[in-house]
């Protein structure tokens, strides 16, 4: 389930196994909270952490589980494994739990995101198949405003439409800050609505960007938010040859794309041959109608060129190349 669902299924009443995974630490932070809390209330008053870290002993958790409580006859066990990777003798040790879970005990498990490798083990199907999931996922760009006015709905605020994407853009890729600034809000000003200049005036940028965003960027033609996502990039220090990477990939993967449409070759073929799974698909596929082999071919020796830029060869400054190579690509096509 997503967070949001959660505080529904706690309503209806406590499973025996909670597993939180996920890319985003606010979220998960927050439904791993709301277990405890729903567990306590229901009466679960003892609450017993386990760290999996080295020299993290399995048997504890056996041993917890079945042990018998001097002061509350139902626990909550909360094991987090901040790898995400219990390893052989923890995920035995996982699975064996997972089919033989100890009465009157609540247990959190609490994990980071995990690959396609560690959601398809046996040790996670087997937490899965014993429990509730919350998969705490990276609220994007274009979720962002729906959740802040969410937030914002709690404490009976709403923004006008130039506010709320003025918010947005400040505070994209970090959440927690998103979270802060949400509540700066409350503190600063009455319910109802609020305008972009009362926003504005409270408001810092916080807005952290990833470079892998940055091709999301780039496939949705936003040459808005492709620069700011480029300026907070130089600003945050990242190494150049990285967003060049990240780019060129993007490019390659829709000249590959392109060529096998060229040749009736089944979309959902190529997306397989390419390694394009989920959300990426759908941004590729409507940013493949505004290119032209000739316009992608033109972007691959302009990185070719960058790439001799960054090994200090050649004239020209690397940033700036960069922007200048995006932009034709964001632009219809002719």
């Amino acid at each position: 389930m997503r967070p949001d669902d959660l505080p529904r299924a706690l309503a209806r009443g406590l499973s025996a196994l909670y597993v939180i995974h996920g890319d985003e630490a606010l979220l998960a932070l927050e439904s791993a909270q709301q277990v405890r809390d729903a567990a306590r209330n229901a009466g679960y008053l003892e609450r017993e952490t386990l760290t999996v870290e080295s020299g993290f002993s399995w048997s504890q958790l056996t041993l917890i589980g079945n042990s018998f409580s001097l002061f509350s006859d139902k626990k909550l066990i909360d094991l987090r494994i901040p790898s995400g990777k219990p390893g052989v003798e923890g995920g035995k040790a996982l699975e064996a739990y997972a089919a033989n879970l100890p009465p009157d005990t609540v247990t959190l498990v609490t994990l980071p995101r995990l690959d396609r490798t560690g959601l398809n083990s046996k040790w996670f199907t087997a937490l899965a198949s014993a429990g509730d999931v919350v998969e705490a996922k990276v609220i994007e760009r274009p979720q962002l405003p729906d959740w802040i006015a969410g937030r914002l709905a709690r404490q009976k605020q709403r923004l006008t439409p130039e506010a709320l994407t003025f918010l947005a853009d400040r505070v994209e890729g970090n959440l927690l800050a998103a979270h802060q600034e949400i509540q700066k809000l409350a503190l600063l000003f009455p319910e109802g609505e609020l305008s972009l200049e009362e926003v504005q005036s409270a408001i810092a940028n916080v807005a952290r960007y990833d470079v892998f965003q940055l091709g999301a960027a780039l496939l949705q033609g936003d040459r808005g938010r492709f620069v700011r996502m480029l300026d907070g990039l130089r600003a945050e220090g990242e190494a150049p040859h990285l967003v060049l990477w990240a780019l060129a990939e993007e490019i390659r993967t829709l000249y590959r794309i392109g060529k096998g449409r060229r040749e009736d070759k089944p979309l959902a073929q190529l997306f397989k041959d390419n390694r394009v799974w989920g959300e990426r698909q759908k941004l590729i596929e409507r940013a493949l109608p505004r290119m032209t082999a000739l316009k992608l071919r033109a972007a691959l020796l302009h990185a070719a060129h960058i790439d001799e830029l960054n090994k200090g060869i050649g004239e020209g400054e690397v940033w700036d190349e960069l922007l200048q190579l995006a932009l034709p690509l964001m632009e219809a096509r002719k």
